[in-house]
């Protein structure tokens, strides 16, 4: 942060200092925006493609991806589940012997999470073989959604360049060299908040339609986080009504709430089947279900902490019972709520702010301020970045539906501040200029260093022992064993949905006698042993009596 704030004076102070001839040399950073001109269609197209190439292009140069955290894992089993043709997977006779992170294993096999990050990753697999093909994809999407969201509030060169910033995001950068998601909720974000602009402006079918859709990919990818917005976003518009003093039930009715209505009344159908499926109860989330299985610390601050349940692995106790439940308790008291809510913020103004570009509009808060049109929006942003406060927990695509509305105050901030000048120089030209050059080599400087440590740590041996077994002609049954000291956070047991057709099976050590109903299961295949804290993990034939 503290370089940061000394590159931002700097190229502040030398654009106040620059001559007019070194600003109009770098007019050519502007030139695509002219090109853009007055096309929105291709402002959209070209925002979604440029985010799907660049993001390709990165993983390609490297290597695919491979899965490291919880979460991941247990997306590209629903993912594998879907492409598959099935919704979830029946309870595996042995459970409990893979047992793993955000995975339920009864009443049913399947992933926590809501559908949607896992439907793309199934397009991805079904399309290539590649579930990383369908981040990519997403991430082009939101770039589009974002870059039509904007056009609602601006001309098609500035939402260009807002679809551009999202493509270049390192934010989105690091969502799509990963399986967690992010880049769907910004989308079902974006199209509810550039709907929600443009049923404040004129009520039509369509942009009714699309609000339903923006709503139900938030359903289905951030509940919570998406609920909020939509309220928010709900507020805005309302109040630009009242305030035009719009009257008649039928004027917000019939090209509003009955399109919204008739189309989410199927989705919601889809989802309690969806639920029915894979908890046996259509209005009981997967989530819920995992919660009440595995959880001790609750997923919001104003809850209590549930009974610790019987855990068959010390893994998940260290993870649900102690290290969950220690951050909850943090939080508890006063002090630690403010520690927490200031860490929160800090945390998210670092991944949503990242370098220049972003960070120069900052200087026109006050200008936006007096906007009204400007405030309403700000006043939804702000409520929805509160109201992440209440969660126990922070990671960054908690907030990716609001993505639109940081890049709205982004691109509004840099027109402001392209338009100043000082003792008759451009300096906001200058200065705008300059931050979008640093910006790009800063960029340059942070893809090699995600590809460098994507490139490095336990889940890369794990993906190497995978692809080695997978090369055998017989099948395996990996049992992992961990040390004493095993961080819960760095998880090997991980299964396809097909456990029992997998070439590869992996599987917790539970002791000589719990293991030899394993291998009496998998008699036809060869069994190893992985001692996964060793100082280089690797396969031994696995002795029984070990």
């Amino acid at each position: 942060m503290a370089l940061d704030a000394v590159i931002f004076c700097l190229v502040l102070a030398a654009s106040l200092c620059a001559p007019v001839r070194v600003c109009r040399s770098l007019r050519l950073v502007e030139r695509p925006l002219r090109w853009i001109g007055n096309r929105p269609g291709l402002a959209v197209v070209l925002s979604g493609i440029l985010a799907f190439v660049l993001n390709a292009a990165l993983s390609l140069s490297v290597h695919i991806p491979q899965p490291q955290v919880h979460d991941e894992f247990s997306y590209l089993l629903q993912a594998d589940t879907f492409a598959h043709g099935r919704v979830t997977n029946p309870p595996h006779p042995l459970w409990v012997h893979f047992e793993s992170m955000h995975i339920l294993q009864v009443p049913s096999y399947a992933s926590k999470y809501p559908p949607a990050q896992g439907v793309m990753l199934a397009l991805g697999e079904v399309i290539c073989g590649q579930p990383i093909l369908g981040v990519w994809l997403s991430a082009g999407l939101a770039s589009s959604a974002i870059a039509w969201m904007l056009l609602g509030f601006m001309r098609p060169r500035w939402a260009f360049l807002g679809g551009l910033l999202t493509a270049l995001h390192p934010l989105m950068i690091f969502w799509s060299q990963g399986y967690w998601g992010g880049a769907v909720a910004a989308c079902g974000g974006a199209l509810v908040l550039g709907a929600a602009k443009r049923l404040a402006d004129r009520p039509t079918i369509r942009h009714a339609l699309l609000c339903a859709g923006g709503m139900a990919i938030l359903a289905n990818s951030r509940p919570f986080e998406g609920l909020v917005l939509t309220l928010l976003a709900a507020g805005a518009v309302l109040g630009q009504w009242l305030r035009a003093r719009r009257q008649g039930v039928g004027l917000v009715l019939t090209p509003v709430l009955l399109p919204i209505l008739l189309l989410l009344l199927p989705i919601a159908a889809a989802m309690g089947y969806y639920n029915w499926r894979v908890t046996g109860d259509a209005l009981r989330m997967p989530y819920t279900v995992h919660q009440a299985t595995y959880a001790v610390a609750p997923p919001f601050l104003w809850d209590q902490e549930m009974p610790q349940p019987d855990y068959h692995h010390q893994e998940l106790r260290d993870l649900y019972a102690e290290w969950e439940v220690s951050f909850f308790e943090q939080q508890r008291t006063l002090s630690g709520f403010v520690a927490g809510c200031t860490s929160k913020l800090s945390f998210l103004f670092q991944n949503y702010v990242p370098v220049l570009v972003y960070q120069v509009p900052l200087l026109a808060i006050p200008w936006l301020i007096r906007r009204s049109k400007c405030r309403r929006w700000l006043i939804v942003l702000a409520l929805f970045s509160l109201a992440l406060l209440c969660e126990t927990w922070m990671q960054s695509h908690y907030a990716a539906p609001a993505m639109g509305l940081v890049l709205l105050f982004v691109i509004q901030g840099l027109r402001i501040v392209r338009s100043w000048a000082w003792q008759r120089k451009p300096a906001g030209r200058m200065l705008v200029r300059c931050s979008m050059i640093l910006s790009a080599l800063m960029l340059t400087t942070y893809c090699v260093q995600l590809s460098r440590a994507k490139s490095q740590g336990w889940h890369v041996q794990r993906a190497h022992i995978l692809k080695h077994l997978a090369r055998q002609p017989d099948r395996s049954l990996v049992i992992v064993r961990y040390g004493k000291q095993h961080s819960p956070h760095d998880e090997w047991i991980y299964n396809e949905a097909d456990i029992d057709r997998a070439k590869v099976v992996w599987a917790r050590d539970m002791g000589p006698s719990r293991n030899r109903e394993l291998l009496e299961y998998y008699h036809d295949r060869s069994v190893w042993l992985l001692e996964a804290d060793a100082a280089e993990p690797g396969l031994v034939p696995y002795a029984a009596d070990r």
